[in-house]
């Protein structure tokens, strides 16, 4: 059976493992000339994230690639003191088994996970997919595939082919995020530094194992900006119009990202589809069902939601009749509960008032003073969802294995 995946950043790769695994003959095609690394930034792996990522055999490797940011220093605009935290505290609140890492790292170890198992096309795009299977590349080559699955992310392309204009399923939800690529000047190793006001947030972070460092920014609007999506020169004027007269490193952060070909900008918008499939077609991570950039532990749930659509395909011998509904039921409550704390996030993260500032600085300094035992007793019993991650129980596919398959 041949299944052709879209993309080839996280969620591809990670199907493309266990659909290989299971003894589907896999394809990804990837619009991008080779495997993308453009600087990317850190993302988190949430326990049950972790427990596939273990069961993939590439836990040493993933761990070998964490940031180890443990610490962090955050300015309140016109204040001259730092609020800190030490962010195990809450990390461990939030999941029994985490770890950051940045998304090209992990993009690149699925990768190397999957290259000598699995076809991978670089530098085509799908153009048209018909009803039976028949795919129609950006190249003018054309081939048949039993399935057709978008891995393609927030601004998927398999998804405006079958389903409709991005406009008709996204709801953005007040912010925006911005990551870039800097020289790490502030010599930054295992901690991160910013600045917080009203209406935006400015960060700073490197790693161990990095040359550079990353900058982070975060932004209310009152309305959705207008701006398109690979338009680098129009975002990044935005940003600086954003944050300009803000102090601490973020005038030079400027300069860098004015420099800088390592830039990300986008809405933190939330992808909300009554289903993700449509004949034999399927999306799967943020390509269907994104709860927000940054906000929502979209890398997590991308990683589950590859593997228990393989799992599904495979428990149904690849009857998708049988298969896509099977896998919708099984990640929706995950999904939903995603998007509302997202949401959530999304406006707690940056303060849209003095009012909301100051809570937030309150919040810090008592999560950084109460005991790591009852912030994770607190956490457990909250009815926000902070742990919802961990609450995932995995179903066991390994009965479906084919033998001799990595």
């Amino acid at each position: 059976m041949r299944i052709l995946i879209s993309g080839a950043s996280v969620a591809g790769p990670a199907l493309a493992y266990w659909l290989n695994r299971y003894g589907f003959a896999v394809t990804v095609v990837e619009r991008a000339p080779t495997l993308r690394k453009t600087g990317g930034h850190a993302i988190d792996l949430f326990r049950p994230a972790m427990d596939i990522v273990e069961q993939m055999g590439i836990l040493e490797r993933v761990l070998a690639k964490k940031t180890g940011t443990e610490h962090l220093a955050m300015y309140r605009e016109g204040h001259d003191r730092p609020i800190e935290l030490e962010i195990r505290r809450v990390l461990s609140a939030v999941s029994d088994r985490h770890v950051e890492i940045m998304r090209d790292d992990l993009s690149e170890i699925l990768y190397d996970a999957t290259r000598d198992d699995v076809e991978y096309v670089f530098g085509d795009s799908i153009a048209a997919i018909s009803d039976d299977g028949e795919v129609r590349f950006d190249s003018g080559r054309e081939a048949a595939y039993d399935l057709v699955i978008g891995a393609d992310g927030l601004h998927s392309n398999v998804r405006r082919l079958v389903f409709g204009p991005e406009s008709q399923f996204s709801t953005w939800i007040g912010a925006y995020l911005a990551v870039a690529s800097v020289p790490n000047h502030l010599g930054l190793d295992g901690r991160m530094e910013g600045i917080t006001g009203v209406g935006r947030m400015a960060g700073m972070y490197g790693a161990a194992h990095m040359d550079d460092a990353r900058a982070l920014f975060l932004f209310r609007t009152p309305r959705q900006l207008d701006y398109h999506h690979r338009d680098v020169a129009g975002q990044k004027r935005l940003l600086r119009e954003r944050f300009a007269g803000v102090g601490w490193e973020v005038p030079r952060l400027m300069d860098e990202v004015d420099r800088t070909s390592a830039f990300y900008f986008d809405s933190i918008t939330q992808l909300r589809l009554d289903t993700w499939s449509r004949g034999r077609v399927t999306l799967v991570g943020d390509a269907g069902y994104c709860p927000g950039p940054a906000v929502g532990g979209s890398t997590s749930l991308a990683v589950v939601g590859a593997y228990i659509l393989a799992g599904e395909l495979a428990t149904y011998g690849g009857d998708h009749l049988r298969a896509f509904p099977a896998y919708e039921a099984e990640i929706g409550d995950y999904v939903r509960r995603s998007r509302t704390f997202a949401i959530n996030a999304a406006k707690r993260i940056v303060p849209g008032s003095s009012f909301d500032l100051s809570a937030l600085a309150a919040t810090v300094w008592l999560i950084d003073h109460l005991p790591v035992g009852l912030t994770r007793a607190a956490a457990k019993i909250s009815s926000k969802g902070v742990r919802l991650h961990d609450s995932i129980a995995l179903k066991d596919y390994s009965a479906f294995t084919v033998a001799g398959a990595r």
